[in-house]
């Protein structure tokens, strides 16, 4: 049975790609962001300066609601693990259950237990304890990636199990179950695709904010975190990139064929830039090719070798057109905003950071690439995984619930129709408040411990190197 022409198994794969797609903005932005509230209220106690606590005031809101929307996307992930994907849950439960568990215990108690003060509770418990209280809440957010990258990477290869006699795997070593062969990559990977997210949303508003005046002290403020954060963080996820890809080649040479587009197996393979994989005719159409640097890049040898996807079965292979095209939108990005960083550096060499307005306006451009890069990396990494769940043992097909098409269509309609006006009205109110004027508004603060401290807003300074205040 069918609905509108596609089986359960691809309309629940859909589904699932669609939810969780939507559930993985909201994470990659709360984790950075939950560390730039935390290092915004360092600045403040250190330095005593009223317009960093303006900034965090302006962007905890926003936090908040992130934060909300990612916990409620989370909850319809976990239920389609039961509705959907029940064979997968009762085999792999036994090693999948107890990371989610654990996410929940270390990671999601720690930020409900302290998000609460991190939000109202500056003047009940005073700033030193609010300022723990936000440091917690951005450690519970990275200890939460942790745990589930684990059961992810897990899933892409596992290790530390054993397998029962009616099928399912159970644990055989914790440690090489959380600690397994690709997990550090992709912990180091996701999270600094978050800073990088966050540090270009944040860059995004503050380019805005200076394009309407440039005089204004919280817009420079923000445009030169995150203009420090694209020119030093975005090398070292290139970098993390490369050994993520090497960690790939070495344990999923499958996915790397499709993300590189080879299907014959070749010494000294070629990049290729651009092109259409076929899986028909197994072929790449319309190739660009740079000689030999695809093995270069991969194995460090201009002659080392890269098998393609004749090296396996088709029905052992994973699409190639989907991670080819999605994996090359991610790397475009991140030299993207390698290019964004050092023309900042140029900049604010030149002391022209907060009046270049060309540099705004690309700023303001490249505002929602972080999220666009991570879901291409998302969706790289999950089709390349294809056809199994977990990787080389069970296939997708295998851990489909009982379920018919027309059910699962219907409930990925609802999905679709409750996700865009929920999640819409959500992501339009966190606009709204990103389009406030940052610092507009002094009254609550001259009311509370600035003013007793006897400090008041310091006038838009610029050093000889554009930054404003030594950031």
């Amino acid at each position: 049975m069918t609905f509108l022409g596609l089986s359960a198994e691809i309309l629940a794969r859909i589904q699932f790609a669609f939810t969780i797609s939507f559930h993985f903005i909201f994470p990659a932005f709360s984790i950075g962001t939950a560390a730039f509230l935390a290092f915004l209220n360092f600045l403040y106690l250190w330095k005593k300066d009223a317009a960093y606590l303006r900034l965090f005031e302006y962007w905890k809101t926003i936090f908040a609601v992130t934060f909300g929307m990612g916990v409620v996307s989370g909850i319809v992930i976990s239920y389609q693990f039961g509705t959907n994907w029940a064979v997968f849950s009762d085999r792999a439960g036994a090693v999948i259950g107890p990371l989610m568990g654990y996410e929940v215990l270390t990671a999601f108690f720690l930020e409900a237990g302290f998000l609460g003060i991190m939000l109202f509770g500056r003047k009940r418990v005073g700033e030193n304890l609010h300022f723990v209280a936000t440091l917690m809440v951005a450690i519970g957010t990275l200890i939460s990636a942790t745990w589930i990258i684990s059961a992810n990477s897990w899933m892409q290869t596992p290790a530390g199990y054993a397998i029962a006699e009616n099928g399912q795997f159970v644990p055989a070593n914790w440690w090489e179950i959380i600690f397994n062969p690709s997990f550090p990559y992709r912990l180091i990977h996701t999270v600094l695709a978050a800073f990088l997210t966050t540090a270009f949303s944040v860059g995004a508003v503050g380019a805005w904010h200076l394009l309407k005046d440039k005089t204004n002290r919280q817009a420079r403020i923000m445009f030169s975190m995150a203009m420090w954060m694209a020119a030093l963080v975005t090398p070292l996820q290139i970098a993390a990139g490369d050994a993520h890809g090497i960690n790939t080649l070495e344990h999923q040479p499958a996915k790397i064929a499709a993300m590189e587009g080879h299907f014959e197996t070749q010494k000294g393979a070629p990049l290729i830039l651009f092109g259409i994989p076929n899986d028909t005719t197994e072929t790449t159409d319309y190739a660009i090719e740079i000689p030999k640097l695809g093995s270069l890049i991969l194995t460090h040898s201009l002659d080392g070798e890269i098998k393609g996807l004749k090296e396996w079965a088709k029905t052992d292979r994973p699409p190639a057109l989907i991670p080819f095209i999605t994996f090359r939108v991610m790397v475009g990005i991140g030299f993207l905003m390698l290019g964004l960083g050092l023309w900042s550096l140029w900049t604010r060499w030149r002391g022209k950071l907060y009046d270049n307005t060309w540099l705004h306006r690309a700023a303001l451009v490249m505002g929602p690439s972080g999220f666009v890069a991570v879901l291409a990396g998302w969706h790289t990494t999950e089709v390349g995984r294809q056809p199994y769940t977990v990787y080389g043992l069970m296939r997708t097909s295998e851990s489909l619930s009982n379920v018919d098409a027309p059910a699962v269509g219907a409930s990925l309609i609802a999905f679709i129709v409750v996700y865009f006006v929920v999640f819409g009205a959500g992501i339009f109110y966190m606009l709204r408040l990103m389009l406030r004027t940052p610092g507009g508004d002094d009254g609550e603060l001259e009311k509370g411990p600035v003013k007793a401290a006897g400090i008041h807003p310091g006038p838009a300074q610029g050093t000889p190197m554009g930054g404003d205040d030594g950031l």
